[in-house]
């Protein structure tokens, strides 16, 4: 018989069923969620049951398994209304847009993951796309290594103790040698790019924005099809217009240049 974590009243365990679906991994089912969490599976379904009768999750009928919910977009406008970074950064996401017609998106660290926060699609009919809440782990495409890079020594020093390494496709760096020599090549070049590390065919440039302590708190980048992705021209265009609105975002946010 499965114990029950003690000391936790129903809202305390709803609260961590929910936060289970912010984890890197978007589907769970009843029993695999009891078991993480050291529930019964009569008060995980109990509580999944209410939360999907507000819309917080909702269920696949063929497999069963649980997603988060769409109540959250309803939470979305009035987030980016409130969000100095997304509402400071969209002048500059639109500028970006206009300039590289390519879907730009706007990404910070939560919990050891890369997660987007607010994105504007190409309006080109071949695009790629990054949805806003779209998570990663750090080590794999572009926006996510750009944020990493320029991370403190420490905050790398202890993800890469706790992290483990794993190939999400042929292409991600899966080797710590490599990955650092990665690291350091973007904190010199300014920007960081791949090709099919998370997604085959989709390829990525980002750059950080920094604030006013000269610390990265996000990453602006932009999302291409591999096809205009493989154009030297059209990628070293993207560069150039990324690293420079990117720079204009972080005096924006207070960037002091002086600061070594």
């Amino acid at each position: 018989m499965t114990r029950e974590t003690p000391k936790l009243n129903s809202v305390e365990k709803t609260l961590e069923i929910m936060l289970k679906f912010k984890d890197a991994k978007p589907s769970w089912g009843i029993r695999e969620l009891a078991s993480q969490l050291n529930f019964s599976p009569a008060t995980v379904q109990r509580i999944l049951q209410t939360l999907k009768s507000y819309e917080f999750v909702r269920q696949d009928p063929d497999t069963r398994q649980y997603f988060i919910g769409t109540v959250f977009y309803r939470f979305l406008e009035n987030l980016n209304n409130s969000n100095h970074l997304v509402r400071t950064g969209r002048r500059f996401m639109e500028t970006l847009l206009a300039r590289t017609k390519e879907t730009v998106h706007l990404n910070i660290i939560a919990s050891n993951l890369r997660i987007c926060i607010n994105n504007m699609e190409s309006a080109n009919e071949l695009k790629a796309s990054m949805p806003v809440g779209h998570q990663s782990p750090l080590y794999a495409g572009a926006s996510a290594k750009c944020l990493l890079a320029f991370s403190t020594q420490q905050f790398q020093d202890t993800y890469f103790k706790t992290e483990k390494i794993s190939p999400i496709t042929s292409n991600t760096i899966v080797q710590k040698n490599k990955l650092f020599e990665e690291l350091d090549r973007i904190k010199k070049t300014g920007y960081a790019i791949s090709l099919g590390e998370r997604t085959p065919g989709l390829g990525s440039i980002s750059a950080p924005v920094f604030d006013y302590k000269n610390q990265v708190i996000a990453s602006l980048s932009l999302a291409i099809p591999e096809i205009r992705f493989q154009d030297k021209d059209h990628r070293s265009c993207c560069i150039e217009i990324l690293t420079a609105t990117a720079k204009s975002f972080s005096k924006e946010m207070g960037q002091n240049t002086n600061i070594p």
